[in-house]
């Protein structure tokens, strides 16, 4: 009778642990293992914004299974409006589970994929390096570097060590850009795009916010604009862009009246209305599938085309208007 009752009892032990192993195979593989992720910079909301996507209590399972580990939150000491918001987001995200380390050395240690999130663009060739060197895959938050030619060093750095990078504005993934790239109205002929675009001294003019409304268009255009001039005032900055194949398109740049984003693509099969932004959810998808297959969704070329236009509109402003060939 004992043997027969210890014979039934390991029978039903053994089956529930193949039980146990049956149910941890059915679990895709992607859930199976924490993927670490690093923050440096607790300066901008988007850091915060990001940090709650991942850690979130019932995640988005596109975001598979990543997270947010560990953060070094500087971020700027010298831009006021930014370094005044390290305290309370490097609070708020200690309370989503994310470990504060005291240098980006420390953060490389702790975590498998980055997040350069500092909204101070002067810092970025610097801490970009380091990860670099660290051979860690990363995202570069906007702008790339607050310089064209610190953008080109950290690309080239990036290619020579076959290290994956991807920078990218959300505003590209605004569901109507993405319609008309994807076709919906035919072949793009133009496009007039516009955002805020607040100034910081220590910026480029366009690169500390224009840029949302620049990516837009060369979203939409491609990379292969050859010559821009632009017509500053106060309030307002509108750029004017030639490509290689004649086409036409514009970016409206505001300091005044309410924040919005949008404009107009002009395709062979109609036009399409910008809008509205739908915030953050499409980019922190991207930046998984990033850090998942290694592979830049938007291509370095394109990339470097909006800091290439940026900079020649720096020019044509700094010259009355001139036309500036890129």
């Amino acid at each position: 009778m004992e043997r027969r009752r210890f014979i039934k009892n390991t029978s039903l032990m053994l089956a529930t642990v193949a039980g146990w192993q049956a149910d941890l195979l059915a679990v895709p593989k992607n859930f199976r293992q924490e993927k670490r992720v690093g923050i440096i910079g607790l300066d901008t909301s988007h850091s915060i914004a990001f940090t709650k996507a991942l850690n979130g209590e019932s995640p988005n399972p596109n975001l598979l299974g990543y997270r947010i580990t560990a953060a070094y939150p500087y971020g700027s000491k010298t831009i006021e409006s930014s370094a005044k918001r390290i305290p309370g987001y490097t609070e708020e995200v200690k309370g989503l589970g994310v470990k504060i380390v005291e240098s980006i050395e420390a953060l490389l240690g702790e975590v498998d994929y980055v997040m350069l999130e500092t909204n101070d663009g002067t810092v970025h060739l610097e801490q970009a390096m380091q990860v670099i060197k660290a051979g860690k895959p990363l995202f570069i938050d906007k702008p790339v570097a607050a310089s064209f030619a610190d953008v080109k060093t950290i690309y080239a750095a990036a290619r020579d060590a076959g290290v994956p990078l991807f920078s990218a504005s959300s505003l590209r993934y605004m569901g109507t850009v993405q319609e008309a790239i994807g076709g919906k109205i035919g072949k793009i002929l133009g496009a007039d795009t516009y955002s805020p675009a607040t100034l910081e001294p220590t910026h480029p003019d366009l690169f500390w916010y224009g840029i949302h409304g620049v990516e837009m268009l060369i979203a939409l255009m491609g990379p292969d604009c050859v010559e821009v001039s632009r017509v500053h005032s106060e309030g307002t900055d509108v750029i004017v862009g030639r490509w290689s194949d004649g086409r036409l398109g514009s970016f409206r740049g505001t300091r005044t009246g309410k924040h919005t984003y949008g404009g107009t693509a002009y395709g062979e099969e109609g036009d399409l209305t910008l809008g509205p932004y739908n915030g953050y959810d499409a980019l922190i998808t991207e930046i998984v599938q990033f850090f998942e297959s290694g592979k830049s969704p938007v291509d370095e070329k394109e990339t470097l085309a909006i800091y290439a236009f940026m900079d020649a509109a720096d020019q044509s402003k700094q010259q009355q208007g001139a036309v500036v060939k890129l």
